[in-house]
């Protein structure tokens, strides 16, 4: 069919409306919940730009008026919700110390709002330097334009764009009820959630123990799709170096033995004579690996601000500059209109003030720390000013270069966290207080805070770069972020305690069903606070990390070099193979290469654009689906006191569930990535 314009569209600059204002915050609400259950499970987000967008159009449609400028506000509300999720990387840290039994509402809402208007208003300044003037790709960004472009009134609408767009939602409803069915059918013990073997390997290997799996879950395969290609294998090189030479290493008899000779810590040496491969794997990578990971992430994440140093100046200075030339009288185009800095100046003071309460509130409920509230709320501010600000342009460049999903908050968190703890420290010194948990927490809560402003400002500059493609009005868009932080802060805390009661964390009090979500970065983030303060950190194992990480830094630069920047290693997606969980980091890896073989069966083809938003709608689902599955779950458990309130089928029953489970996984994979390149070629 010949593809002609369609319907007349109506004229004039809708763009910041009450319906797109509440449309989008339903939106954060969906997308916040099924990023924190994942962010719990596997230490990943992913962003929601693209099906929130997708959503808005076909719901959007149905008014007559609707433009593209709506559903641009609509999708910046929805993703900046959903990425407000992330800052459970550190908040279940509070309950894993042991500081908090479940999330204070109003507590934990007003550290994300407060921590996550910070991060709008630390990221208004950069807008120019890093959106209109840096010529950095943001990948999510131009997609999610793309996506607005051929979807909504107000674009110049072929009839196979309107098909497209209906045809996008299809796919999105579609990969989320197959994902949600495949879950409750593991919920009801039909399926395995998981398959995995661990051996002992021959004496002549070391005699050493490891194991390898991977978790049946669609959530993963569609965060896999989305990480892509070489991320994935970066991962899956992590891996390898995890449990195909670390964990064999440090559980070789002959290792331990060395070790017990030497006086050396190690957890091996503590466990029982004769413990199975299962325990021993699990409990030395739990113990020990992961802090090499955490190692390797760190020095990452330090070479990343290294290399971000020079383009950052540079930037910022002509920030700087520009805001000069608008004080002198200069006329701003309409696409140029930031919020005033008068008031970006005060939000920001508004906002700086509440913190001051929270840290206040905080140290005076403390006797350790209540003759010190002076000391730490001015620390505590200085902190956030200027880590804050620091890590609101390194987290938006990075999402300029990698995009929202792929940049590495996570380890400016670590970083953020060793800082905060290592400056109480030093007000320790000063001030002649004892190291108890409430220093720990006190770090924790500051940490909080300043990786709200890092997570929002990575969501942020990614949202403002399709604005400016699209020809938004900044200032417009700006007031929309705002009002998806606080969409997304007013469910988190909801979230966070019902998973806590139903699941519990890892490190954590048991949940009802005992089935503890892992929060990798929020063990990890936990572990290094009270490590630094109380002085037991692994810092030997760390320091392994780091220089394994300089190595594959070294290995980066070189196949980079040679290959012309073909063949690339990211050293911290390493470091996230190294740390995540086998089962997780396998079909993540797995994803990543379903979606580079679909993306490779499709790229010659006619429809090869469209099938590619096709795939990422797909993915979007996927994940979407089984993460709203689990989070309803967890209602159901606490609601009823059942643990496991789906199930069909006896625990233990002779049914082959992982057997069945992976073939029947299989083929629903392949079935709905040839489906969806059908309907992409009908499109």
């Amino acid at each position: 069919m010949t593809d002609t314009p369609a319907p007349a569209k109506p004229a004039g600059r809708i763009e910041l409306t009450l319906r797109a204002l509440v449309l989008g915050c339903l939106l954060a609400v969906i997308f916040t919940a099924a990023n924190t259950y994942l962010g719990l499970k596997v230490g990943l987000t992913f962003a929601s730009a693209i099906p929130a967008a997708v959503i808005s159009m076909a719901i959007l449609r149905l008014f007559k008026t609707s433009t593209i400028w709506e559903n641009m506000t609509v999708q910046t509300v929805a993703s900046v919700g959903g990425a407000m999720s992330s800052i459970i990387f550190v908040l279940p840290g509070l309950v894993m110390v042991g500081w908090w039994l479940d999330f204070p509402f109003w507590e934990s809402v007003l550290i994300c709002v407060f921590g996550g208007i910070l991060g709008v208003t630390f990221s208004i300044p950069l807008r120019r330097a890093l959106v209109v003037e840096a010529g950095l790709p943001y990948p999510e960004g131009v997609a999610a334009a793309e996506v607005l472009t051929v979807g909504s009134r107000g674009a110049e609408q072929t009839e196979s764009a309107v098909r497209e767009n209906a045809s996008g939602l299809w796919v999105v409803v579609t990969g989320a009820l197959v994902s949600a069915g495949y879950a409750l059918l593991v919920a009801g013990r039909v399926f395995a959630g998981e398959a995995a073997r661990f051996i002992r390997l021959p004496a002549s290997l070391g005699g050493g123990a490891t194991g390898l799996g991977f978790g049946m879950q669609f959530a993963l395969l569609g965060a896999g799709h989305l990480i892509g290609l070489s991320v994935g294998l970066a991962q899956a090189f992590g891996l390898l170096l995890a449990w195909g030479i670390a964990v064999p290493i440090l559980t070789s008899p002959d290792t331990i033995a060395w070790l017990t000779a030497n006086g050396i810590p190690s957890i091996a040496t503590t466990l029982p004579v004769g413990v199975g491969a299962e325990e021993l794997a699990t409990t030395v990578w739990a113990r020990e690996v992961r802090f090499m990971g955490a190692g390797v992430i760190g020095v990452a994440a330090l070479w990343t601000l290294i290399k971000l140093a020079g383009p950052l100046i540079g930037g910022l200075t002509s920030a700087l500059a520009a805001n000069r030339r608008r004080s002198a009288g200069e006329v701003l185009a309409r696409t140029e209109q930031d919020i005033p800095m008068t008031i970006v100046a005060g939000l920001s003071l508004a906002c700086l003030v509440g913190i001051a309460g929270i840290l206040a509130w905080f140290a005076q409920g403390n006797p350790t720390l209540a003759g010190s509230t002076g000391l730490l709320v001015a620390g505590g501010l200085i902190y956030v000013v200027v880590v804050g600000f620091a890590v609101a342009a390194i987290c938006g460049y990075m999402a300029g270069l990698i995009g929202s999903s792929n940049s590495p908050v996570s380890g400016v968190g670590i970083l953020a966290v060793v800082i905060a703890s290592v400056l109480m420290l030093g007000v320790l010194a000063l001030a002649g207080v004892p190291a108890d948990p409430s220093v720990v927490a006190f770090a924790l809560i500051v940490t909080a805070i300043v990786f709200a402003v890092a997570v929002i400002a990575n969501d942020n500059l990614q949202d403002l770069k399709t604005g400016q493609l699209v020809e938004a009005t900044p200032w417009r868009q700006q007031t929309a972020l705002i009002v998806g932080v606080a969409a997304g802060a007013l469910v988190i805390p909801l979230i966070l305690n019902l998973l806590n009661q139903a699941f519990g964390f890892a490190g954590g009090p048991p949940g009802i069903a005992d089935e503890p979500l892992a929060a990798p970065q929020a063990t990890l983030i936990s572990a290094l606070a009270r490590g630094v303060i109380g002085g037991d950190l692994r810092w030997d194992l760390i320091g392994l990390g780091a220089c394994i990480g300089v190595v594959i830094i070294i290995a980066d630069a070189v196949l980079n070099a040679s290959t012309k920047g073909k063949v690339k290693l990211p050293p911290l997606a390493v470091g996230i193979g190294f740390y995540l969980p086998a089962a997780v980091t396998t079909m993540l890896v797995i994803g990543a290469v379903c979606g580079w073989l679909y993306d490779k069966a499709i790229k010659t083809t006619r429809f090869a654009d469209v099938g590619r938003r096709m795939g990422v709608l797909l993915a979007s689902g996927l994940i979407v689906g089984e993460s709203l599955f689990l989070v309803m779950t967890a209602g159901v458990i606490v609601s009823t006191g059942d643990d496991a309130p789906f199930a069909m089928l006896p625990e233990g029953s002779a049914w082959p569930a992982m057997l069945s489970g992976i073939a029947v996984f299989a083929v629903l994979t392949f079935a709905l990535y040839r489906w969806v390149r059908g309907r992409a070629e009908k499109v």
